[in-house]
């Protein structure tokens, strides 16, 4: 009995300390200029990483119509969501070796992965899949997968009350790197050639990675976490209900998340007869989900990051379905591309907000990673999925089944997404 009260008095000591020492770093982790220098690192970071990966609409284009024209549009997919998949299911242990040493080795790793990735596909042999998949999919892939959860992770070791904003800057590094790359790749690969275009962007990655590097600080756990496999991959949080429910809805979500960025310039090159117009459409969509990512992470501090995460998902299936599919015009077109964007960001930037939430600050970064690493499965045959539903790459008719799956697996995932904000209260008033 006295052992039992002795263990108690322990931890509630224990709670106390730990109360209090929170209450300490809450003070520093809430600004301050190294936090909101990270914040800009993480931006950089995810600029670079994101930004390539969300470039993959003019690869995929430009691959199905001159690189790669013999490859199965379905097959060319799997290199794009390849290395989504990759940034995802790494995404436990990136994010846990950031919590353990901080972010300066493995900032110094994705950026040179992705350097030399940019690099060696400028000498790839035109017509070689293999090539393409193994240095764009594989290599880029895998240096992502090092740079953009660590981004995350280390922005969310320094805010607690404000990680939404935070971390909703840190998606809008993503939008605007979906902006700059693309219109980068139109510009410069009929002057200069796919070759040179891609070691020019491979130059840009090691710049704006050099700067991030210099600027971040982290605070790694070091010594204090123990060294094992549950400090790296921590798949605990799904024994919370709430934390597995919410896994699901991001696993629907994810399958049909990325179809429309990846073949809206192809839908419009085959929908319209003026075909200049699609090399905007993907920076169109990329730069209204900054404006998403930003007000989402704001709105989702002041009403509760859930309560906004559930319908802004539901509002992106359901506008890929009455807007996208149902409705034949070059305004609406531009239209959904702005609101699906806008849709996006918000996705983009409060689902890890969310995961965080419930996960406890020392876990963070595991969990999180623990959950992406679920939901990478999607991401990698999502895009496959839909592509292969593609009837007629020519005509806008032959992309309807696509638009369907894609806007039916998102709203699937939205209303999972409810059901976890009803497992934490019933009432949808209340800030969660």
């Amino acid at each position: 009995m006295s052992e039992k009260f002795h263990n108690s008095s322990e931890r509630r000591a224990s709670d106390s300390t730990a109360d209090s020492e929170t209450c300490v770093i809450k003070v520093e982790r809430e600004g301050g200029v190294a936090a909101w220098l990270t914040v800009v690192g993480s931006i950089l970071v995810y600029y670079c990483s994101m930004g390539v990966l969300n470039s993959f609409g003019f690869f995929n284009n430009y691959y199905s119509s001159q690189f790669l024209q013999n490859t199965p549009t379905s097959t060319i997919a799997f290199i794009g969501t390849l290395q989504i998949a990759l940034m995802n299911s790494l995404a436990a242990v990136s994010g846990a070796l950031c919590d353990l040493y901080g972010v300066r080795w493995l900032y110094i790793g994705a950026g040179s992965g992705t350097t030399a990735g940019l690099l060696i596909l400028s000498f790839a042999q035109h017509g070689r899949f293999w090539q393409v998949f193994l240095i764009q999919g594989l290599l880029v892939g895998f240096a992502a997968a090092f740079g953009a959860q660590p981004a995350l992770t280390v922005v969310g070791q320094h805010f607690k009350q404000r990680r939404a904003v935070a971390m909703g800057l840190v998606a809008a590094g993503s939008a605007l790197g979906g902006i700059g790359f693309p219109l980068m790749f139109e510009r410069l690969e009929p002057v200069l050639g796919f070759q040179w275009m891609l070691r020019i962007a491979a130059l840009k990655v090691a710049i704006l990675y050099s700067i991030a590097l210099a600027i971040s600080t982290s605070r790694p756990a070091g010594k204090d976490q123990p060294r094992n496999c549950g400090a790296l991959i921590d798949f605990r949080g799904f024994l919370d209900l709430r934390y597995a429910v919410l896994c699901i809805g991001g696993f629907f979500a994810q399958l049909g998340q990325w179809i429309p960025s990846y073949y809206i310039k192809m839908y419009t090159n085959a929908a319209y007869s003026n075909p200049s117009i699609s090399e905007y459409f993907l920076p169109m969509m990329n730069s209204c989900s900054i404006l998403g990512a930003v007000l989402g992470g704001l709105l989702g501090d002041r009403m509760g990051r859930l309560n906004l995460l559930w319908p802004m998902v539901m509002f992106t299936g359901c506008i890929c379905i009455f807007v996208w599919l149902l409705i034949n015009s070059l305004a609406v077109t531009v239209l959904f591309a702005c609101l699906y964007g806008f849709g996006t960001g918000n996705f983009t930037a409060l689902l890890p907000s969310v995961v965080g939430q419930i996960t406890p600050d020392e876990n963070l970064g595991a969990r999180v990673g623990a959950f992406y690493s679920v939901i990478a499965i999607a991401s990698l045959v999502g895009t496959p999925i839909g592509s292969a539903l593609i009837t007629n790459e020519k005509s806008r008719d032959g992309y309807w089944w696509l638009i369907i799956f894609s806007g039916t697996a998102i709203t699937i995932g939205s209303l999972f997404m409810l059901g976890s904000r009803l497992l934490h209260d019933r009432s949808l008033r209340k800030k969660w």
